[in-house]
């Protein structure tokens, strides 16, 4: 078994196992970020290729770079086609984070979209994630019980459907957006909301009966926010982003800016 498939199964089986985990976020394309990010000790890094301009081109750019270091590699394209999935795979992703999962019908098929036949019906190539053709028997028959498959859950729908769609599975992880969430209970941006927190501790519950890891991410990172994450019986957190990092420090420059001023 080769680096990237024993990377994937112990991050599959961490997430499985609901083990404790930390994940980075990049939202810039440049390679240098990943690097900087994958030294950090992360469990795995993710990709925003939906409120990001990363092109597919930087994506893989970004997923090697992340795999220099040993660090397993999770885009979230920018929607649920298979134009955006199929070459994410072949760029050798580890797997995906979906957004918006929201019906068991749209799991199916982006399920199918993932996994190869007969679990699904992702077409055979030789590319990246292949090796260009040096490990394709191993990649091939590894992919399906080694690939990572994270959703997200950000309605009311998928809130309501969060028993069906953890039916499935091929689901090897939940990530809860509370600000797609707010914005469907008529709160928007109020992610501290009752209803918000309500919904949220329902898919937390369901994971935790379900056996299923279950994350979000935090903005604003500090070791009491990580606590209160663990302690509502997230399993997972995503630590903040290279966006948030710098969207800071520029605030904080900002104050103090003004101070002379």
């Amino acid at each position: 078994m080769n680096t990237d498939t024993e990377l994937r199964s112990n991050l599959k089986m961490k997430l499985r196992n609901r083990e404790r985990l930390f994940a980075g976020w990049i939202s810039y394309a440049h390679p240098s970020i990943t690097e900087t990010f994958a030294s950090a000790d992360f469990d795995f890094i993710a990709i925003d290729m939906e409120h990001s301009t990363i092109s597919l081109e930087q994506g893989q750019r970004i997923i090697a770079a992340c795999q220099s270091k040993n660090v397993p590699c999770l885009p979230r394209p920018v929607s649920h086609s298979n134009d955006w999935i199929k070459p994410l795979l072949e760029s050798g992703a580890d797997g995906l984070i979906i957004q918006m999962v929201n019906t068991p019908d749209e799991l199916a098929t982006l399920v199918g979209n993932i996994k190869y036949p007969p679990e699904g019906f992702r077409s055979f190539g030789v590319s990246r994630a292949q090796n260009y053709g040096f490990t394709f028997d191993e990649y091939v028959q590894n992919w399906n019980d080694s690939s990572i498959f994270i959703i997200q859950v950000e309605s009311r729908t998928a809130v309501d459907n969060i028993h069906a769609l953890l039916e499935n599975e091929h689901v090897d992880g939940v990530m809860v957006g509370p600000y797609d969430i707010s914005g469907s209970y008529g709160v928007p941006g109020q992610v501290e909301h009752p209803l918000v927190v309500d919904a949220s501790r329902k898919v937390i519950a369901a994971c935790e009966a379900r056996g299923i890891s279950c994350g979000t991410q935090l903005a604003d990172v500090s070791k009491q926010g990580v606590d209160r994450l663990f302690e509502l019986g997230y399993t997972y957190a995503i630590l903040g982003s290279d966006l948030f990092v710098l969207w800071k420090w520029a605030a904080d420059m900002n104050s103090l800016i003004g101070t002379y001023k």
